[in-house]
């Protein structure tokens, strides 16, 4: 009995590991072809430069994006547009940043209620590093 608890709980132990492995390599897969998926179509059908002019147009979405100018990445937790979309994808949730999309798209929500609830799940220090994250990708081209 007790060898067999033994190997019951080693057993139990092992898959809790694999299970584990297999999120963070899942959230790192996901995050990777999210931003693979964001920025080809961006790219590929000229939405950059409309991202760009309505960014340029809406003075509340450039003093957002702007900020990044004066703000030092040095010390950031979120390095590469990569890292960021693996910290929304693990706070935001997948099913919920697709639900944001849909609504944008379906025009369904406004862009202060997206941004409030955006901000309502990350700290502070993450959302500064996105910002410059997309500060640096929209401008570096």
């Amino acid at each position: 009995m007790l060898k067999f608890m033994k190997v019951a709980v080693i057993l139990l132990i092992l898959m809790g590991i694999a299970g584990f492995a297999a999120y963070r390599f899942g959230i790192s897969i996901a995050s990777e072809k999210l931003m693979e998926a964001v920025s080809g179509e961006l790219e590929n059908s000229n939405q950059m430069e409309e991202l760009k002019k309505s960014i340029e147009s809406d003075p509340e979405l450039k003093a957002f994006i702007q900020e990044a100018e004066m703000m030092d990445d040095s010390k950031l937790p979120i390095k590469t547009k990569e890292e960021a979309a693996k910290v929304l994808i693990e706070k935001v949730g997948i099913g919920e940043l697709n639900e944001m999309r849909k609504e944008v798209m379906e025009g369904n929500a406004s862009k202060e209620e997206l941004l409030q609830e955006i901000e309502s799940k990350l700290t502070e220090e993450e959302l500064y590093a996105i910002k410059i994250i997309a500060y640096k990708e929209l401008y570096s081209n």
